[in-house]
């Protein structure tokens, strides 16, 4: 490659021992020479130009001597050296030689064999010279009805060229358009670049290019229809348009296998969602959406079923209901994947929102969820059991139905997490005799008998055995020799096997030591015999039932305080069973309240709050959405722009559909070139021979360095090469080729880096160049370090409290920090940490706000690898150091990975101190 303005997209091998020959012997053996002497002087005249030579005086003997020859070795020797000779003036006008190459080479694209028709079309492709090209159009356009696919796709390629330096032909274009059909997927892929690229100057051809991308999406390959939805939107936003390319876009999530593909879709999807007006065209395609479902991996599941959520709708929400009821029923048949139970757990979440949002569906959906109560997964069961709180508490209607269904499952009820919510609701919500002796009822036979402790003492002593159980065979008609009938029946006795042996389920997890769960037996035994006393008028009655529930809290209390259980009795348990006691025993109106309505008026309280925070933030997510544009905001005319002002590297047409769009909110957009100054790295001095200064790129998977390199030198330097190692999970991709600069020159080299996880990462690496004419060694400069942020790859996501703690405990990899910061505010160091890391709080704002000399808060991050952070904050305000004491404590990080926990580690501790503005 030469000079940055030279452009040449061939590389040609040069051996370094080599002489350069003289102009006079390269013109005597183009002249006179054989084909074989022409063709290894073409070659050196070739070398030379490459390595910066200017040779003027051979044009036209190249032109009158070689360009004549059908030879085709020297044709495509021909085309390389057309590719990179100056072919203007120092002024900028063409050279008037170049007219006889421009009708030479129309007659080779007229030339019957196929290879130098598509070789010569090649070549068109690479120019840059519209006056070369336009003479030339006819002739190209000819070619794309040849019958051989390697000329009929150069010919497509020189529009994509043809574009970039400004000079499409628009007829040509339609030529190709009408005759999409017979290309490859390739070639189909250019046109719909292209054409996504014309539609904004050429408004009358809209009609056309969007019957063209219609017919690509039926009948095009995956890719192709791919863009073609994309480019489908951008042209139109009638909904006929919205609606076909998702329905595209939902085939190619179903059919493609590979699930990076099905989340790059997802997301094209979602973007669609954020439209107001796309977003009515998309409900009516939630059913099909659904279908997603069928995928295996949990990530697209997820994302399938937050779009099913956000686009239901009050006439498809009955629809939505059903297909979820019946994945849930499949998970329950389904055990042998691992992401199974997480499914469940998903299905749980939606149909909740669902019957949140729509409460005639809450009695449809209820009875299935709560057969899940007695899952071994407790963590579905508990979002089972959330649910159930909040609909038994919302829907009056609702509450003897759940009541009843809760009674059924509830001795089946496994995990004592699961089994203390139960009782509480049944205990809060039960109101009639019926339902509150059907409560006492499944208390005593989840107890087992009592006292406990005696009657686990005998078992322990085998002298109480378990009676023989007793069964009728099935009886037998027989004929006796009087000839009437007789009946006859055997009794057989059987042994219990060890399975009916097993306790039942609260006495086990009583003997287990969790005496948590008795003090809620003991809340929900003082809530139901005090509603008992309050609604049964028969004295006798009511000193019975409250004598029985004495007797269980007595008999609880009194194994706790053996030695029986496998850990003791805490104390509070003990004092909130003594509690409930002596709430029973004296009745008194006040506890009375406080047991059966002021618990009540708490959770009508919380879900109220929860409720209008799910408000609040559908209300800001709906006025993100929103295109907010301003009567006096100026318009501005794309071809009206200054030419100055068109020299902006960023695609104008990219920011035009933004602006219409309303997409304003993007950094780049607004302000490109304060984003790019902040993300360019010096790498060398100012001084040195070579300056280099890098624009670091950060897209989801990779990194694009853009490295600029000067010649600062009065020398040619050739090989110069620049040369990159990683250090982290990063790989480079491929090498950069060298390149050779001419005095004082300058050119862009580019290089991809490959990201595997979130971990800091370092790139360093040298430029090595060697100095044209000079002896010596090749000449190294080398280059600083690039670091890259992990904060690129963190985005704050959200998890409830039960995912927190689940993570939490699971994550193995833990990095504690020590605050060291010169903040002396609480609440100002968090919202520090939190603009340093990108991590969200997730902790209310109710229970940081205020002052008390201390603060604990939650912090979540999720990475675009799909990788999860999580972070615990401990500070305080030490007050006897005085007002201007700054904050200490400690921050503890947890992570899946060690490089995740360490390297958002290093960034809060680099990023503790504020710095003076």
């Amino acid at each position: 490659m030469t000079a940055a303005e030279n452009v040449c997209y061939t590389l040609i091998n040069v051996p370094n021992d080599s002489e350069p020959p003289s102009e006079v012997s390269l013109k005597a053996d183009l002249e006179k020479g054989e084909i074989k002497a022409k063709t290894e002087a073409l070659k050196k005249v070739i070398i030379m130009i490459l390595n910066g030579e200017k040779l003027p005086g051979l044009l036209m003997t190249i032109i009158r001597f070689v360009l004549p020859l059908q030879d085709h070795t020297i044709k495509k020797l021909l085309l390389v050296f057309w590719e990179i000779v100056p072919k203007t003036t120092p002024d900028g006008k063409l050279l008037q030689e170049m007219i006889l190459v421009c009708d030479a080479y129309r007659k080779d694209l007229q030339h019957p064999n196929e290879f130098i028709r598509g070789s010569t079309l090649r070549f068109l492709c690479k120019l840059k010279e519209s006056e070369l090209l336009e003479p030339l159009m006819p002739a190209i356009r000819a070619c794309l009805e040849h019958r051989h696919s390697y000329v009929r796709r150069n010919a497509v390629l020189i529009n994509k060229t043809a574009l970039q330096h400004g000079h499409l032909a628009l007829d040509y274009l339609s030529t190709c358009i009408d005759q999409v059909h017979t290309f490859g997927d390739i070639l189909q892929l250019v046109i719909v670049e292209l054409i996504y690229k014309v539609c904004h100057a050429n408004p009358s051809e809209r009609a056309r290019f969007i019957r063209c991308i219609y017919n690509l999406l039926q009948s095009s390959s995956p890719a192709v229809k791919y863009e073609a939805a994309g480019t489908l939107v951008t042209l139109s936003s009638a909904p006929t348009a919205i609606k076909a390319a998702a329905q595209c876009y939902i085939d190619l999530i179903i059919k493609e296998s590979d699930n990076n593909v099905k989340l790059i879709v997802l997301d094209r999807l979602i973007e669609l969602k954020e439209h107001p007006t796309h977003e009515r065209v998309l409900q009516d395609l939630v059913m099909d959406i659904l279908r997603v479902l069928s995928t295996p991996d949990l990530e697209v599941r997820k994302k399938t079923l937050q779009l099913a959520l956000d686009l239901v709708s009050s006439r498809n929400v009955e629809e939505l209901v059903i297909v979820l009821k019946k994945e849930v029923i499949k998970t329950n048949n389904v055990t042998e994947h691992e992401d199974t139970d997480k499914y469940r757990q998903l299905l749980v979440r939606t149909l909740h929102s669902c019957s949140v949002r729509f409460p005639d569906m809450a009695a449809n959906v209820i009875p299935v969820l709560m057969e899940f109560l007695s899952d071994t997964n407790e963590a579905a069961a508990a979002d089972v059991l959330e649910f159930v709180r909040e609909a038994i508490q919302r829907f009056d209607n609702l509450r003897p139905l759940i009541i009843e269904k809760m009674l059924e499952v509830f001795h089946a009820i496994k995990t004592v997490k699961i089994y203390r919510g139960a009782l509480w609701i049944l205990g809060e919500y039960c109101s009639t005799k019926e339902d509150i002796q059907s409560v006492m009822t499944e208390v005593r036979r989840s107890l087992g008998d009592i006292p406990i402790v005696e009657n686990e003492i005998k078992k322990e002593a085998g002298e109480v055995k378990p009676e023989d159980e007793v069964s009728a065979a099935p009886a037998q008609k027989l004929v006796t020799e009087m000839g009437t009938y007789v009946t006859q029946s055997a009794l057989s006795s059987s042994r219990p096997s060890k399975k009916e042996e097993d306790r039942p389920p609260l006495r086990g997890f009583l003997m287990d030591g969790d005496f948590y769960v008795a003090a809620s037996l003991a809340t929900t035994l003082t809530k139901v015999a005090l509603r008992y006393v309050a609604i049964v008028p028969d004295k006798k009655k009511q000193n019975s039932f409250v004598a029985e529930a004495m007797l269980i809290m007595v008999t609880v209390l009194h194994l706790g305080k053996s030695s029986l259980p496998k850990k003791p009795i805490t104390d509070d348990d003990v004092d909130r069973i003594s509690l409930c006691l002596k709430v029973l025993s004296e009745c008194s109106p006040l506890m009375n309240d406080i047991f059966n309505k002021e618990c009540r008026k708490s959770l009508s309280h919380m879900l109220t709050v929860r409720l209008e925070e799910e408000k609040l933030s559908q209300k800001k997510e709906s006025e993100k959405r929103n295109v907010t544009v301003q009567a006096d905001d100026p318009i501005s005319f794309m071809q009206l722009t200054a030419k100055n002002e068109m020299t902006s590297k960023e695609d104008q047409f990219q920011l035009s559909l933004l602006a219409a769009m309303g997409n304003t909110q993007r950094k780049e957009a607004a302000d490109p070139l304060a984003s790019k100054l902040n993300k360019v790295t010096q790498l060398t001095g100012f001084s040195d021979p070579v300056y280099a200064e890098a624009y670091v790129h950060v897209n989801q998977y990779d990194i694009v360095l853009d490295v600029l390199v000067v010649n600062q030198t009065s020398d040619t330097l050739q090989n110069c090469t620049l040369e990159l190692a990683t250090l982290g999970d990063l790989k480079l991709v491929e090498k950069p080729s060298p390149l050779t600069l001419a005095p004082h020159d300058f050119a862009n080299i580019k290089a991809n880096v490959k990201v595997a996880s979130t971990e800091n990462g370092i790139i360093f690496g040298n430029i090595v160049y060697d100095v044209s004419g000079a002896a010596s060694d090749r000449n190294c400069v080398v280059l600083s370090d690039i670091h890259i942020d992990i904060m690129d790859y963190i985005q704050p996501a959200s998890c409830t409290d039960a995912e927190f703690r689940q993570m939490w405990a699971e994550f193995e990899w833990e990095n504690k920090v020590t605050v060291n910061t010169n903040i002396t505010d609480l609440n100002e160091y968090l919202h520090h940490i939190l603009s340093s890391t990108n991590m969200k709080c997730l902790t209310p704002e109710k229970a940081l706000s205020g002052f008390c000399g201390f603060m604990a808060a939650n912090l979540y991050a999720r990475s675009i690898f799909g990788e999860d952070a999580l972070a615990n904050v401990s500070i305080e305000k030490p007050i006897h150091l005085g007002p201007d004491a700054p904050v200490n404590g400690h921050i503890r990080i947890r992570a899946k990975s060690q490089g995740m926990a360490l390297s958002l580690g290093d960034k809060i501790n680099l990023s503790q101190k504020k710095t003076a503005v």
